[in-house]
């Protein structure tokens, strides 16, 4: 695999104004990673920094659709294209707003793929951000690859669930990410038990733990475990990130406790810096 890659001047040139770059990888599909993408770029936002959220999960963009933007349209001219405003703080790019319906396939090989993603890293008026978050689509392929190798200096969270398989392919990612020389911030474990809608409790449902044994094995961070919520799927639906519904529930604590944790590790390589 080629791991050397130097980003057009033009991708540098338009992501310059841009701290902090963080591309949430899982490795494979069903883990809930955009979830996590998605209601990270917002927790953020309401903290007061300038996020902007990038979907390139080229053939299921499915960004749009969690945060309730399905419909709208991108707008630009020569000098480049606007991301849609999601909420102060917050912008969002993805395929597919491009799209006439949401049900519409995206059949492309590899170079239109590649192309795209070098579109919304070359022509999207980011502008200064604080953080730009990257949703990848699930494995260590093209699509990663190439975000890693146009955004060098980017760092990475993992996104796993508890069972063997998804453990497995979490491996890849880790060992994806430390072949680029990529910075892991960390492992999330989703789905990690059932957050009971009786006695709001965490039921180990299926098993909890593989996420934080990974993190161990690999000597990285753990950054928590969020368990499985039936609100999160239906406010989903309805197009309202779990983060701005439920705000006592167990899903949202162990949600912004992660979020606490990742700022943290940034604020420490603010103070070394």
């Amino acid at each position: 695999m080629q791991t050397e890659h130097k980003p057009g001047i033009e991708v540098a040139k338009n992501l310059e104004g841009i701290k902090h770059r963080l591309l949430v990888m899982r490795g494979k599909g069903g883990v809930g990673k955009s979830t996590v993408a998605s209601n990270l770029a917002i927790a953020l936002s309401l903290k007061g920094y300038e996020v902007g959220l990038l979907d390139v999960d080229i053939h299921g963009p499915s960004i749009p659709k969690m945060l309730g933007l399905g419909g709208r349209k991108i707008t630009g001219g020569d000098d480049g294209l606007l991301p849609v405003f999601a909420m102060p703080n917050l912008i969002v790019m993805s395929i597919g707003f491009f799209l006439r319906e949401d049900d519409a396939p995206v059949i492309w090989r590899g170079p239109l793929k590649m192309g795209a993603i070098r579109h919304f890293l070359e022509e999207v008026k980011w502008g200064d951000l604080d953080y730009l978050i990257v949703d990848l689509p699930p494995g260590t392929g093209d699509e990663p690859l190439s975000v890693a190798q146009l955004m060098p200096e980017s760092d990475t969270i993992i996104v796993t669930t508890p069972q063997d398989v998804a453990l497995l392919s979490v491996r890849k990612s880790i060992n994806f990410a430390k072949t680029l020389k990529m910075k892991i911030v960390g492992i999330v474990e989703n789905m990690s038990g059932l957050a009971c809608p009786h006695c709001g409790k965490n039921i180990d449902l299926f098993k909890i733990g593989g996420g934080e044994k990974a993190a161990a094995d690999f000597s990285i961070p753990f950054l928590g475990r969020i368990p499985i919520d039936p609100k999160i799927v239906e406010e989903g639906d309805k197009g309202i990130p779990f983060i701005l519904s439920q705000d006592d529930s167990i899903v949202v604590k162990a949600f912004n406790q992660i979020v606490e944790k990742i700022e943290k590790q940034y604020e420490e390589v603010r103070k070394e810096v």
